[in-house]
């Protein structure tokens, strides 16, 4: 079965830090390869030593070499703190392979979380010694619906002090995983989730560098979004059958085009008029399709919520105003194709109207590199 292995990361600085001393790899082509490493301390130092850390061993991984090597070429690199006899940097290693076996070795970092559905499951470590460092490692094979969780230690320690005298703590953190893993259906919201605890537990103020990696093994999501009327009528109903035979979701933008495909179909479009706001129009709905919306107003008001970072999409998924909707089938899919007709709407012509309402296909292409940038395979077929 072919599984998406999605990866999101979402960090802390220490309060008055301006650069976070744990870092983050990912390499992700047919292998997934994660590294995560947590400098000694705090700041530039605590950066670098992390820095330097993650980009040798992603390098040596990538470059194929045994991730024994790596483990003593990183070990025998990484200095000891004489005074502390600490790790001067503490990493975690993650490789899951194209037939989902997971190998995770952990030196020094808080042990990593595996569920399936809302439970945990306990993994099998074995000690291992590399150029003098004891680390722990595991194999395991990894399943659709399993998530894997890595945190660093500024998550561990969360409310010391304070709500917990000892901090937040491995069990506790198990305990709120299973519960947000049940309601969070993307890598990103469990990230993300967990650094807006974190940050409450250290009330605003974090006494330390968090990082929390998070990873789904789920079924891939597609998309398909038809925007605009082919330019040649004559090709509309190839482009119609196309659209409707594509695999996954489908959502039409465009009044226009969902009329076209009305007719083609022979399914009639209804109009949802309590998902009007303020200048954004109304919804539709059509047998066969998951959204309908307005065309250029609504991909311009989707790119605006892109415009700053992506969007979390536990924030959209119980708003019906159609941006909100796109923006949230675009966010959940991983194979996006735009199929965008390069017939003029008259209406965009119109004095009245911004000049940028006639740029469908500039919008659209912004659109597609913010997607790439969140790990997305976008498609743009134009006609």
């Amino acid at each position: 079965m072919n599984l998406k292995v999605e990866v999101a990361v979402s960090q802390l600085n220490k309060y008055g830090e301006e650069l976070c001393g744990d870092c983050v790899e990912i390499a992700q082509d047919g292998y997934t390869v994660i590294v995560m490493s947590d400098g000694l301390g705090s700041g530039v130092k605590a950066h670098i030593l992390a820095s330097l850390t993650t980009k040798m061993a992603a390098t040596m991984l990538k470059g194929g070499l045994p991730l024994g090597e790596v483990i003593d070429s990183v070990a025998s690199t990484l200095p000891v703190c004489e005074v502390r006899r600490l790790a001067y940097s503490t990493f975690s290693i993650l490789i899951i392979g194209p037939d989902y076996k997971a190998h995770l070795v952990e030196y020094d970092n808080p042990l990593a979380f595996l569920g399936r559905g809302s439970e945990l499951v306990t993994i099998d470590r074995q000690k291992k010694t590399y150029s003098g460092r004891v680390v722990q490692e595991s194999f395991f094979q990894v399943n659709d619906g399993d998530w894997l969780v890595l945190v660093s230690d500024g998550v561990l320690h969360a409310g010391i002090g304070g709500i917990w005298n000892l901090g937040w703590g491995w069990n506790r953190i198990g305990d709120y995983l299973k519960r947000m893993a049940s309601r969070e259906e993307d890598a990103r919201s469990m990230a993300f989730g967990l650094i807006e605890t974190t940050e409450r537990l250290y009330a605003g103020k974090p006494g330390d560098d968090a990082t929390v990696v998070a990873v789904r093994i789920r079924a891939p999501r597609y998309l398909t979004v038809l925007a605009g009327p082919p330019v040649d009528m004559a090709d509309d109903a190839r482009v119609v059958a196309e659209f409707m035979a594509s695999p996954g979701k489908k959502a039409i933008c465009g009044g226009t085009t969902s009329l076209i495909v009305a007719r083609e179909t022979g399914h009639p479009v209804t109009v949802n008029m309590a998902t009007m706001r303020e200048g954004i129009p109304p919804t539709g709905q059509m047998e066969g399709v998951d959204l309908v919306c307005e065309g250029v107003l609504t991909l311009s008001r989707v790119a605006d919520l892109f415009k700053d970072g992506a969007p979390l999409r536990r924030n959209l998924i119980y708003r019906s105003d159609g941006p909100s909707r796109l923006a949230s089938l675009l966010l959940e899919s991983d194979n996006i194709r735009f199929m965008v007709g390069r017939a003029i709407n008259p209406a965009h012509q119109s004095p009245d109207l911004p000049i940028d309402l006639a740029l469908k296909r500039r919008i659209i292409e912004d659109l597609c590199r913010r997607l790439n940038e969140l790990g997305k395979n976008v498609r743009l077929d134009v006609y």
